[in-house]
């Protein structure tokens, strides 16, 4: 309780809040954790799940990247939580600078939140290799087998494959949000998996809060560490 009252108080006092949120976020939402137990990595298909959603595997064996894809990967259908709607309503009172997500949902724009940084792309966003026409995520879900555009071109989800690099224009937009935020709360994610771990270390003030069920290698540099869900802790702010 004396964690999440402090976490209240530097809410309160912060105009700048910057909040860095991974796969834990939409969890409560309904939506599976690549890593978790009951998450995708331990699904049974016939390739460990970042084999299959590298770039080269898309290249190679696009049926199969899509079967994987349209049955594990493409959230639709799901609402925000306690944590979209929070954040959302923060922005709104001009308390919140921006969301850095590595999720693919959308959920935090469904939540009413404008100022968000994917870093790893959208399911909601799909488009033609050839033509770079645009198509809704229910196209790709509905397509059978790879969906293909009026052209005859692959549409490709716009997320970032393992392998490819993530947009310079989303890292650097991120990077300068950390850096000028007052209150940085890293939630719901392992911060493990680079480039995007890495983000934390542009903070440069005296209010980094970590908010995750397990340790995370940046529990030591935290101002503040809460091991709870992230429902327990928005419900309460």
């Amino acid at each position: 309780m004396e964690k999440i009252e402090t976490l209240q108080q530097w809410v309160r006092e912060s105009s700048r809040i910057v909040f860095f949120g991974g796969a834990g976020v939409s969890t409560e939402s309904g939506i599976p954790d690549f890593r978790s137990v009951d998450g995708l990595y331990s699904q049974k298909f016939d390739y460990p799940p970042e084999t299959i959603i590298s770039h080269s595997f898309y290249k190679r064996d696009p049926q199969y990247f899509f079967r994987f894809y349209k049955e594990k990967m493409l959230p639709l259908g799901f609402e925000p939580n306690i944590t979209h709607r929070k954040l959302a309503q923060w922005e709104q009172e001009g308390k919140l600078l921006a969301v850095v997500t590595q999720n693919i949902d959308g959920l935090h724009q469904k939540a009413g939140s404008k100022k968000v940084y994917e870093l790893h792309g959208s399911v909601l966003r799909n488009y033609c290799e050839k033509c770079g026409k645009f198509y809704p995520a229910e196209y790709v879900k509905n397509a059978k087998g790879v969906p293909l555009c009026q052209c005859g071109g692959i549409v490709k989800p716009d997320v970032v494959l393992y392998e490819e690099s993530l947009d310079p224009d989303t890292m650097s937009s991120s990077v300068s949000a950390i850096r000028n935020a007052d209150l940085l709360i890293v939630a719901g994610t392992s911060l493990t998996v680079y480039p995007a771990a890495g983000l934390i270390q542009y903070y440069r003030g005296n209010r980094l809060v970590l908010i995750n069920r397990d340790e995370t290698p940046y529990d030591d540099d935290a101002n503040l560490v809460l091991h709870e869900s992230l429902g327990t802790v928005f419900s309460q702010l």
